[in-house]
């Protein structure tokens, strides 16, 4: 019957055997590798000693747990030779035997080309914040929103109405934001947009939203990718502009009226 499966690489017809020169030391090397000392039958003085417990063997290398002498005799016969692996035993790869860069915990996975990556899965960091309560703003100028309820803000990146990108989460980040805008007196709300300001310095605005009503609300948004590196600074601004009466930035307790979000995105 012809042969099924990978041929073998060697055959044996008898096991191997090596005779040691001793002397006064633990330490001997092997003719042939082992991959543990349970493949190694060793005698001293004739007497056989227990794998692991009187020796250990690993490759070509003999330990043993006492020294000899130079008196004695000592042998051994190879009960299995380690010259072709299909699998190596269990627990003898760790990590320092991998030549992958990166990384190397229990946070990351070895991908196709041989390095550490994150594992994806968590658009972190993320916040979201909102307002519950309206704010009066001067008129015709830029002026920072605050923002009073957060609703979520995963590594706490956010603070004192800033975001703050956090240590080591560099990266592409998808910015949104709406404000719900009106005047104290029904009267025509002229135009307002958003603005992001990037690190203090302004970075990009919505479109303008003009009315010529009297007495109607203007809600504006924005969402922008933007490039980010640990320590940057993200903040909103707003111009509103009203013909009469104080210009003032919606904010209500039980709708999301006007708020504030962000969050990092995978594998960009």
């Amino acid at each position: 019957m012809p042969f099924i499966g990978n041929q073998p690489a060697l055959s044996y017809t008898s096991f191997a055997k090596q005779d040691f020169t001793t002397s006064a030391t633990t330490s001997y090397t092997l003719d042939q590798p082992v991959a543990n000392a349970n493949e190694l039958a060793l005698f001293i003085n004739f007497v056989r000693q227990e794998p692991t417990t009187a020796y250990t063997a690993s490759g070509t290398i003999l330990t043993l747990t006492s020294a000899t002498s130079a008196s004695d005799d000592m042998y051994c016969v190879f009960l299995g030779k380690a010259v072709q692996t299909v699998n190596p035993p269990n627990g003898s790869v760790g990590l320092s035997q991998l030549s992958a860069t990166g990384t190397k915990d229990a946070t990351t996975f070895l991908r196709g080309d041989n390095t550490f990556a994150s594992a994806g899965g968590d658009n972190t960091p993320m916040f979201l914040v909102r307002k519950a309560s309206t704010q009066d703003v001067s008129d015709a100028s830029d002026v920072q929103v605050t923002f009073d309820t957060e609703v979520i803000d995963t590594d706490n990146a956010f603070a004192s109405n800033t975001f703050t990108v956090p240590s080591g989460k560099a990266g592409k980040y998808l910015i949104s934001c709406q404000l719900t805008m009106h005047s104290s007196s029904a009267t025509t709300l002229e135009y307002s947009t958003i603005k992001i300001f990037k690190n203090d310095t302004h970075f990009i605005n919505s479109q303008w939203v003009a009315y010529n009503n009297p007495g109607m609300y203007q809600t504006p948004c924005l969402t922008v990718i933007m490039d980010l590196s640990a320590g940057d600074t993200l903040k909103v601004y707003t111009y509103i502009d009203v013909s009469s009466g104080t210009p003032r930035i919606l904010g209500e307790s039980a709708r999301f009226a006007t708020w504030f979000q962000g969050y990092k995105l995978i594998g960009v």
